[in-house]
């Protein structure tokens, strides 16, 4: 089964068709958005296709199958307008692996315990990071889909849970990085 985890959407009308596009490319177990779905904040120049009322239509079509996270720039009215939950932090098992989801602006690597065996998936950064820990642990970040930071490219990931690899692409879904749950 495959997965897919994205972030930092940020009401670019691209990106969720991107994730639409994606799903019915893979057709996905879950799709894991890791928050700042609709809005940009007061921080971020909105993407060029801002739209957060069509990136919602788009998300509802895969809604039944996302897992979202609520980020620092999202609101009690997204969930309401997608009618889905939004965590600060949730923990789910895939395959047995331990998951720890958040977005990153209120628990991060600095104040959150990553115990062995964990990975512990994040956004909020716009900055992708695939890692490992001296304790096994992996540190995922799927970068920003549609506002990356720091000259880096539109990105996502996709978790493999068959071969346990975490990979990620561009958003011309070309390869950038793997890593390997083992």
């Amino acid at each position: 089964m495959k997965y897919l985890i994205v972030s930092d959407i940020h009401g670019a009308t691209s990106s969720a068709e991107k994730i639409v596009s994606l799903d019915n490319k893979y057709n996905f177990s879950s799709i894991l958005v890791l928050g700042d779905v609709n809005y940009n904040g007061a921080r971020n120049v909105p993407p060029s296709d801002y739209s957060p009322i069509e990136v919602t239509k788009l998300l509802k079509t895969i809604a039944n199958k996302a897992l979202f996270i609520r980020g620092n720039c999202d609101s009690r009215v997204d969930a309401f307008v997608l009618e889905k939950e939004f965590y600060d932090l949730k923990k789910i098992k895939i395959h047995g692996l331990k998951f720890i989801l958040t977005h990153g602006d209120l628990f991060n690597e600095s104040n959150i315990k990553i115990k062995k065996n964990t990975v512990f998936l994040y956004g909020h950064t716009h900055i992708y990071v695939l890692k490992r820990l001296d304790n096994g642990s992996l540190v995922i970040n799927p970068g920003s889909i549609s506002l990356p930071k720091n000259n880096n490219p539109r990105t996502y990931v996709i978790f493999d849970d068959e071969k346990g690899i975490f990979s990620l692409y561009n958003i011309e879904d070309e390869l950038i990085q793997t890593i390997s749950v083992n």
